[in-house]
């Protein structure tokens, strides 16, 4: 989602104060409170996400 909005994980952290990069190369757990803080980032619904990684 990051790269189709042509946003770098700086970008992302200086808006949300979330660590991106981290959570993109599986160094840390994402929880569900963070997922849902990066779908409102994002404009996204949380169960829209969950159908997108299904495809």
């Amino acid at each position: 989602m990051r790269e189709r909005k042509a946003l770098t994980q700086e970008d992302v952290y200086n808006d949300t104060g979330i660590h991106i990069s981290r959570i993109e190369t599986a160094r840390v757990n994402i929880t569900v409170s963070t997922l849902s803080s990066l779908c409102d980032y994002y404009q996204m619904k949380l169960s829209d996400f969950f159908k997108e990684v299904n495809l």
